[in-house]
């Protein structure tokens, strides 16, 4: 018996969305037993220092709601972890909210500030998350195609998209998936480009801290330009290793950020409360999060240094937890197709990237995550050799 609700009065906000390509690839990995390189998990443990601080939390008590900002020594830490890596002053007060995991802070930012028939630019290949989000909210996704192997930005034609009608450029920096890293001329020229406007940015920095060969992160936060008109958003869950406890935040300007907190507010209102004050306390000690781009980059070069004698090409990365392959000399087949057959075949799932474009875009490649433990990335690299 269905239990699919049917009326000719209801109309999907969503029309298009089916179930995303991580549920349906992890779906096939547990299917088939493959490793599970398609979904972006570690699969190595948190700290015990940080769980033995939040079980001390929670046994002293810290278990009902938080403030709706967040705990304030939480705030006060990440103040501090923002001026260290980013020689910026921000208030704790009024410029930064704790939030329920990164996706819930993009949401909360595009639904603050875009209206109906706003357009909203974004560079493809895009994180998943930030189309859906624009269109329950009545507005117009203009997507900017960028492509292999740099994924290169063109200000130009960003200049040449804008329409009187951009209220929101959305980036993402490092970039999931094309593992692009953007320089300060980049930023600058994002900055140069806004000066005149009242475009607002979302800048997704959830990967900050995972940047390689010397590379540094640049942050919105830093170009006074950009800072006084973005929300930019970060993931503990990243920077933790702690993906199931969909914790985040969002550093905005205070009239952001009130915005942010009306809508912030009537959605999860506040985030798990002995977590955010064990995070405070562990967050407090600089190497707990400087260690993350060379322990990262060692996965990546392991992963990459093993792919080597395959019939896969690597693309280079220069940021998050994820690399690119492209299988151009083994099959001539779609992306999401050669995908599949990967799985239950060769039992290693990963993410074809035409996943993260609006239109059909087919370039061979497919998105593989390197946080897993080294024996996880062996067996993948074992099975890959294969093919």
């Amino acid at each position: 018996m269905s239990t699919t609700f049917q009326s000719p009065f209801f109309q999907s906000k969503l029309p298009t969305t089916a179930l995303s390509i991580f549920s349906q690839m992890s779906a096939l990995a547990e299917t088939h037993g493959a490793v599970n390189l398609s979904q972006g998990f570690p699969d190595y443990p948190v700290a015990e220092e940080l769980l033995s601080l939040v079980d001390r939390y929670m046994r002293k008590g810290y278990n009902q709601y938080a403030p709706m900002a967040g705990a304030l020594p939480l705030r006060e830490t990440l103040a501090a972890k923002v001026d260290t890596l980013y020689g910026v002053a921000v208030d704790p007060q009024e410029e930064i909210t704790v939030t329920a995991g990164g996706t819930q802070a993009l949401f909360t930012a595009i639904t603050a500030v875009v209206r109906p028939g706003d357009e909203v630019i974004i560079f493809e290949p895009a994180y998943d998350s930030y189309r859906p989000s624009v269109e329950l909210c009545g507005g117009r996704v203009v997507p900017i195609r960028l492509k292999g192997p740099d994924f290169k930005i063109d200000w130009g034609a960003v200049r040449r998209t804008i329409t009187a009608h951009t209220r929101l450029i959305i980036i993402n920096n490092p970039n999931n998936p094309s593992t692009k890293v953007l320089t300060r001329q980049d930023l600058e020229a994002l900055e140069q480009l806004l000066q005149e406007s009242s475009i607002f940015v979302l800048s997704d920095e959830v990967y900050e801290h995972m940047v390689f060969d010397g590379r540094k992160h640049y942050s919105v936060l830093q170009f006074p330009g950009l800072r006084s008109r973005s929300f930019t958003v970060a993931s503990f869950g990243k920077l933790l290793h702690a993906t199931g406890w969909k914790m985040g935040y969002v550093v905005a300007p205070p009239s952001l950020t009130a915005e942010f907190r009306k809508v912030h507010q009537f959605n999860v209102f506040s985030v798990n409360t002995p977590m955010q004050y064990a995070i405070a306390e562990y967050l407090q000690r600089e190497e707990h999060y400087l260690y993350l781009s060379p322990f990262f980059q060692e996965k990546r070069d392991y992963l990459t240094k093993g792919l080597e004698t395959s019939r896969f090409r690597v693309h280079h990365s220069e940021g998050t937890y994820f690399l690119l392959v492209d299988y151009s000399e083994i099959s001539s087949q779609s992306e999401l197709a050669f995908a599949k057959q990967m799985a239950a075949e060769y039992r290693v799932a990963a993410i074809p990237l035409s996943a993260f474009y609006s239109e059909p875009t087919e370039q061979r490649l497919l998105r593989l995550c390197f946080a897993k433990a080294i024996p996880t990335l062996q067996q993948a690299v074992d099975r890959l050799l294969k093919i």
